[in-house]
């Protein structure tokens, strides 16, 4: 027991040592300049009224050189609010809540495998372990089409899906904000799988009778991390149109995509795979940061589509029968942490306190000049973060991300109970996660939220919001009649 005692006094007075030293960093100037600026009064005070007025008159100032420094004040100023990037807004956003009749217990999705691939019982038995093994729940939904044995994908009912999921976010999108179809200015719809002619951006333009001079973009094939693309894609469209309103739509249509044949890599997006979709309201108009709930600071995007490897860990291409499906890579996971990397070494001097830009820094040397073989310094994100959104790919993706950024299982809650309660919904999730987030009643004014996401190609993108107002507990939205059972233990192999 002493041992222990003094190994946890230890513990617990370098942690100290630790937070003081990062207090020091991270308040240099301050501590700098007080000094200097106490110096100054201190001089002032000592000096008497007469000495003073002596000084004073000492500055010589006429009129030319008073207009001249008035001039440059003001033309400096006007400069500075002219070129300084315009806020966007997160006034809020909707996420689509599947019917109950559209859900797919564990026991119904193994049966129509079963059927499905009656002659495969190799095939059946692998998506039983994947799905044992998944981190999903009872409650996940698939479209009416899969539904189907076996299931009967078509472009109609491919479209009456996408109807169905993005109708729905965009009408709760409205009725919540009081926004209506025509002020929206710019519509981008991704959606990365399903791309018909006329597009789903004139779907909802069609169905909403929006502006004939609405600015619409419609993303495909971009992968789960498309969510953060519209929203860069958006973002950089605020800043060349003033007073101007955008609508963004992620979502993913599973009907046409859903893989019928016996190949074990193209199998496993069937198991992991749900409905779902988003609809967000972004404004870079003065009069909506009053309602907004956040402001979006930063968004990196980094691509390895020039390895091979990277560019075809996910890809969309048919097996020996003519079956089309996704192919996912055994590699897969290692080409998500080389992308994660080089992402949180470009958004890592623009969130990281200086503290730890002086330790990565430190590291970085020691590992260059002195000893290649140093393990190198993980920046510790948690203190630039307050809440993690982490798109919610399987358990494998959030138990890689948790170990690489050395995040608490808290911090991991809002993705591990997205994927459990909706499954992998692809470039939405993290919306769903920020929905958790503010049903738990966690989200306070000033916390920052970093929302990190991966796609095909292979891409990892992620946006940084800053909440701009303390968010009271919501009464609607897709966790309204369940969020007082989570978080729930997810175990790490489910028996069927």
């Amino acid at each position: 027991m002493p041992q222990r005692s003094l190994e946890f006094s230890g513990s617990v007075k370098l942690k100290y040592v630790k937070l003081g030293c990062q207090y020091l960093v991270n308040h240099f100037l301050t501590f700098l300049l007080v000094p200097v600026i106490a110096g100054i009064l201190i001089e002032l005070i000592r000096l008497g009224p007469d000495e003073i007025a002596t000084l004073w008159k000492s500055l010589q100032f006429d009129f030319i050189q008073i207009l001249c420094s008035s001039f440059l004040i003001i033309f400096t100023s006007t400069l500075y609010f002219v070129s300084r990037p315009r806020p966007v807004y997160l006034v809020d956003y909707a996420c689509y809540k599947p019917p109950v009749t559209c859900r797919v217990p564990f026991s119904c999705f193994m049966e129509h495998s079963r059927l499905i691939l009656s002659t495969e019982p190799k095939s059946v038995e692998f998506q039983m372990r994947i799905l044992e093994r998944s981190g999903l729940g009872e409650e996940t939904c698939l479209p009416p089409a899969i539904h189907y044995i076996p299931p009967a994908p078509s472009m109609e009912a491919a479209r009456k899906e996408a109807e169905m999921v993005i109708f729905s976010a965009v009408d709760t999108l409205f009725k919540k904000t009081g926004l209506e179809a025509k002020d929206v200015d710019i519509l981008i719809v991704n959606c990365s799988l399903f791309s018909p002619t006329p597009s789903l951006t004139a779907m909802v333009i069609n169905k909403y009778k929006m502006r004939g001079d609405i600015k619409s973009f419609n993303l495909s094939g971009m992968g789960c991390s498309a969510g953060m693309i519209s929203i860069n894609l958006a973002r950089d469209l605020l800043q060349s149109y003033p007073n101007s309103i955008a609508v963004v739509v992620s979502t993913e249509i599973i009907t046409p995509n859903y893989y019928q044949g016996k190949e074990r890599s193209m199998l496993l997006p069937n198991c992991l795979f749900r409905m779902g979709g988003a609809a967000i309201f972004l404004s870079n108009r003065r009069s909506d940061s009053i309602r907004a709930k956040y402001r979006l600071l930063h968004v990196v995007r980094t691509h390895k589509g020039a390895d091979d490897k990277a560019y075809r860990c996910v890809f969309e291409e048919e097996d020996p029968e003519g079956k089309s499906g996704i192919s996912l890579s055994k590699d897969l996971m290692a080409i998500a942490g080389e992308a994660l990397k080089s992402n949180i070494t470009t958004i890592g001097p623009l969130v990281l306190p200086a503290s730890e830009q002086l330790l990565f820094l430190i590291s970085l040397m020691g590992r260059k000049f002195f000893n290649p073989k140093w393990k190198p310094y993980i920046p510790d994100f948690k203190q630039a973060f307050d809440h993690f959104c982490i798109h919610a790919g399987g358990r494998a993706v959030i138990d890689e991300l948790q170990k690489n950024l050395q995040l608490s299982a808290e911090h991991v809650e809002a993705s591990r109970m997205t994927l459990h309660r909706f499954g992998n919904t692809s470039s939405s999730s993290l919306w769903y996660e920020l929905s958790y987030i503010e049903a738990k009643g966690r989200m306070r004014k000033g916390n920052r939220v970093w929302q990190i996401a991966f796609g095909s190609g292979f891409k990892c993108n992620s946006a940084v919001w800053k909440c701009i107002k303390s968010i009271e507990i919501p009464t609607d939205g897709p966790w309204s009649d369940c969020i007082d059972r989570y978080p729930v233990h997810i175990p790490e192999v489910v028996k069927l």
